[in-house]
């Protein structure tokens, strides 16, 4: 192990399912767990670019949507978060 390396313990179940998602997607656990690392935003991310984004639609309309749209605007992405997340989205 190099000095920017560390080890992480989880069950065996866990490590299990880990190297059987690595696999499906042609890669190692190691790999799996960096891509995930990276490529998911932290909380003050999202607020970063939630409020990017507020700015954005506050230039293009002259105005920031309300707290109701934002909250039917979360309400519609989580639901299609959730649906391309579904096993039916991915057949």
């Amino acid at each position: 192990m190099t000095a920017d390396e560390t080890s992480i313990k989880v069950s065996a179940a866990a490590r299990d399912r880990l190297a059987q998602l690595a696999a499906e997607h042609g890669t190692t656990i190691r790999r799996l767990v960096e891509d995930l690392a990276q490529s998911t935003p932290t909380q003050a991310e999202y607020a970063e670019r939630a409020e990017l984004a507020r700015a954005e639609l506050a230039s293009a309309l002259g105005s920031a949507p309300s707290p109701e749209a934002e909250a039917k605007a979360r309400a519609l992405l989580e639901r299609l978060g959730t649906a391309s997340h579904s096993p039916r989205a991915a057949a």
